[in-house]
């Protein structure tokens, strides 16, 4: 039973009972159940303050699991990179110099990167850093991945091309020569045969009789037959790829203007013509446009020994026959 409750009347100085309605116990009721809820909101945000929920748990669980996996990506992204960065180097400088291509520029290797309002937005995503790092790393892979690939196609095609090239570039002595005996004069400066003063001799001679065979020394088209002054009769080869070889001094042309002819093919006989002392070939090779040494466009016709032996022939300082 509750307890009866009294109130002093300073009126009339008596104790007086208090009356207990429905609505003092509504109050009292509401206000226990107030205080019971603030106590339990109270208990609920210390306890969850201080201890995770089992979710809570999980969840942290799983941000290490992908913050681990998220580094090891890395790691092996940066692994990728040092191999990719290895094949471009092989590239330029070794695969593009044997096909006389031009290294691919590095503003292209790189290329351009995504917009940075991009990795801004991937930043306020859950674990913005990694994400955002780990999103332009794999960008630039796959960009210099796809720069690199490009590449290779292009030295496939290079290859492809280089086994015509090789065959359109002088490669032989044009005359029948393996025991080296036939060479006269080579590449530089020579005294002249006729005005014995010092001139520079833009080819090689070849000693022989009249009548030789003279040979193509690469695929090629036939440029020019015909008289020239100073070299007589001359044939004159096309060979592409920046490459002519001229052939002077001949008793007679057996090739005409267009004609395609392959290495080895007989283009003229050995004659006495121009301005000659002797029977013999002169040979000349044009390379862009200007002459250059012969002697460096006989792999395919003398081993290193003969090629050595050729040099020390080839540099001899006498009198050239033209």
């Amino acid at each position: 039973m509750s307890k009866k409750k009294y109130h002093f009347n300073p009126d009339t100085l008596q104790l007086e009972r208090v009356e207990q309605g429905i609505g003092y116990w509504l109050r009292r009721g509401g206000l226990s159940i107030l205080t019971g809820i603030l106590m339990g909101v109270l208990f609920f945000f210390l306890f969850f303050s201080f201890f995770p929920s089992p979710r809570e748990k999980q969840v942290g669980r799983e941000r290490d699991a992908l913050k681990t996996h998220y580094e090891l990506l890395s790691r092996q992204l940066d692994q990728m990179q040092l191999v990719l960065a290895d094949l471009q180097q092989r590239d330029d400088n070794l695969y593009r110099v044997l096909f006389q291509a031009e290294p691919i520029p590095l503003s292209v290797r790189l290329g351009a990167t995504q917009q940075v309002s991009y990795y801004d937005s991937i930043s306020q995503m859950t674990n913005s850093a990694l994400a955002a790092e780990l999103t332009q790393k794999v960008d630039r892979l796959e960009k210099a991945l796809y720069v690199q690939a490009k590449s290779y196609d292009e030295i496939i095609a290079l290859a492809k091309e280089q086994e015509v090239r090789i065959e359109n570039l002088p490669a032989i002595q044009p005359v029948l020569n393996k025991d080296l005996t036939r060479v006269a004069s080579g590449y530089g400066w020579r005294i002249d045969p006729v005005y014995h003063t010092r001139k520079f001799h833009a080819g090689m001679d070849f000693t022989s009789h009249i009548g030789t065979d003279v040979y193509a020394t690469g695929n090629a088209t036939v440029k020019f037959v015909g008289w020239k002054q100073g070299y007589g009769n001359c044939v004159i080869l096309d060979h592409g790829y920046n490459y002519e070889t001229l052939y002077a001094h001949l008793s007679k042309p057996l090739v005409y203007v267009k004609q395609k002819v392959h290495r080895g093919d007989i283009i003229a006989l050995v004659g006495n013509t121009g301005k000659s002392t002797g029977p013999h070939l002169h040979y000349e090779v044009h390379y862009k446009g200007k002459a250059v040494d012969p002697r460096n466009y006989y792999f395919q016709d003398l081993s290193p020994e003969e090629y050595d032996k050729m040099v020390q022939l080839s540099n001899n300082f006498g009198q050239m026959m033209d």
